[in-house]
């Protein structure tokens, strides 16, 4: 009869799995995708690098784990705003692109090697699924607008395309580079460059306070 792990070893294993993605993902955010080997994230989480290879396969699982799990989050907070946030479609893209801005300034490391750092070629496959979850998440916002008359006619997906890829390419040089720059004021440029694109009113009440959510 083959060996079944008891709930215990189950649990213990599940949770050193947690906290390795965990340490995976800081050293990800500090060193980037090419200097996160297997032996610095062992480190950091206290283990041996054999013990890294009990829980994934290889560096580029691990590293895919660590990028599906950030980027989800990420997905999850935008889409939170977008679709369930206050007010109508323009101020709900107001709002998501400035939550998107604020989480990766405050967090460069991270939203860097998410967005832009080279990759393995997986972790680039990632980034591509998820960059089609953006544009559908934007493509919903825009069709609302159109429906209400808050946007004019417009191929969504194309708009969406254009937002996606708009937002990352601005944030790509702040993200690498100290923070020395206007947080509001690159959100408020942002911002005000998606509602243009969206072909949405621009004003002063299209700028969310500042914070994140």
């Amino acid at each position: 009869m083959a060996y079944r792990k008891t709930p215990a070893e189950q649990d213990r294993l599940a949770a050193a799995r947690e906290h390795l993605v965990e340490q995976a993902t800081t050293v990800v955010a500090d060193v980037g995708w090419a200097n996160a080997s297997v032996t610095a994230v062992a480190a950091a989480a206290g283990m041996s690098a054999g013990s890294v290879y009990q829980h994934f396969p290889s560096k580029a699982a691990l590293a895919v784990e660590v990028f599906r799990r950030a980027s989800g989050r990420e997905v999850e907070v935008l889409g939170k705003v977008l679709q369930d946030g206050d007010g109508d479609a323009a101020h709900r893209l107001a709002q998501g692109v400035a939550v998107f801005a604020r989480r990766a300034l405050e967090r460069r490391g991270l939203a860097h090697a998410l967005l832009a750092a080279p990759a393995e070629p997986a972790v680039g496959e990632q980034r591509l699924e998820f960059r089609r979850r953006y544009r559908e998440l934007f493509a919903q916002v825009v069709r609302e607008g159109m429906a209400t008359g808050l946007m004019p006619a417009q191929d969504p997906e194309i708009t969406a395309a254009a937002l996606t890829g708009a937002i990352g390419e601005v944030l790509v040089d702040p993200l690498a580079a100290p923070a020395r720059e206007a947080v509001e004021d690159l959100v408020a440029e942002l911002i005000a460059m998606s509602l243009r694109c969206a072909g949405a009113r621009v004003d002063a009440r299209s700028v969310p306070p500042g914070g994140s959510r």
